[in-house]
C-alpha cells in the first residue's frame, strides 16, 4: 500500500479562533504527527482492495464513523496497535494505543496556522482549491503551496474530520470537520473554518487526514 506520509509537529502554543472571529484563545499542544497530505483515494481504495479512478485525489464521501474504522484499518496495514474500539456506535479511543486516529480540533488549528495568526497561512489563491478555481469537485493533492509544516491541502479542496464534537454543551453527536473546500468561496476557507455532521453523514468535500501520538487529555 502506498504509505501515509507525516511530519512530525513540535509541542506548541497557538491563539486559536472561531469563523466569526468573536473567539480567540490560546491553546497548548503536545507534539503528534500527522499526515502531509489528506488520505487519498489510491490509498482507501488499496486498503479495500477495490480500484480508484482518480489516485490522487483526497478520499470523499467518508462518513465519520467510516473515517475512524479507516484509523484502524490504517493501524492493522502497519502492524499498529488500533486506537478505537466500538459498541455499535459507540466509540471508545485506547489512551495506549499507538495507532493511527483523528487529529482533535485544537491539533488539526495547530498545525494548519504553522504560526500563521492570519486567517490563513497564505495567499488562499496559492495555498487552497475553492470555489473561486471553478471546480466541480476534489482535485490532486500537493498541487498547491504547503504550510511551514510541510502540509498541503489543510485549507480549501475538503474539509476534514476532527475527533471533537462539533458542539460539545449541546446534546447532538455531530462532530467537526475543518479548513474548507473546493465548493466554498475563497473568504470562507480559512484556518478557523469549521463545519459539523453527524457520525454517519458523508460528503463529497469532506476527507479525511490522520494522526498519530498520545490521546490529548480534555480539558
Amino acid at each position: 500500500m502506498s504509505d501515509v506520509e507525516m511530519a512530525r509537529i513540535p509541542a506548541g502554543r497557538v491563539l486559536r479562533g472561531d469563523q466569526r472571529g468573536a473567539e480567540r484563545r490560546e491553546i497548548e499542544v503536545a507534539s503528534f504527527e500527522i499526515g502531509v497530505y489528506p488520505v487519498t483515494e489510491e490509498q482507501l481504495a488499496e486498503l479495500l482492495g477495490i480500484p480508484s479512478r482518480h489516485p490522487r485525489r483526497p478520499a470523499t464521501e467518508l462518513s465519520w464513523l467510516r473515517a475512524i474504522r479507516l484509523c484502524n484499518a490504517l493501524s492493522e496495514w502497519e502492524g499498529l496497535d488500533p486506537l478505537y474500539s466500538f459498541d455499535g456506535e459507540v466509540v471508545t479511543p485506547d489512551p495506549d494505543a499507538d495507532g493511527f486516529r483523528l487529529p482533535t480540533e485544537d491539533e488539526w488549528e495547530y498545525a494548519c496556522r504553522a504560526g500563521s495568526t492570519g486567517t490563513a497561512y497564505g495567499p488562499v489563491r496559492e495555498v487552497a482549491w475553492t470555489a473561486g478555481d471553478g471546480l466541480s469537485g476534489p482535485v490532486d493533492v500537493g498541487a498547491r503551496m504547503p504550510n511551514l509544516h510541510g502540509l498541503f491541502d489543510t485549507l480549501g479542496n475538503v474539509w476534514e474530520w476532527c475527533s471533537d464534537l462539533y458542539d460539545p454543551e449541546g446534546e447532538s453527536d455531530a462532530r467537526v470537520f475543518r479548513g474548507g473546500g473546493w465548493s466554498d468561496a475563497p473568504a470562507l476557507v480559512r484556518a478557523a473554518a469549521r463545519r459539523g455532521g453527524r457520525p454517519r453523514d458523508a460528503f463529497d468535500d469532506v476527507g479525511v487526514r490522520v494522526a498519530r501520538g498520545p490521546l490529548p487529555s480534555r480539558s
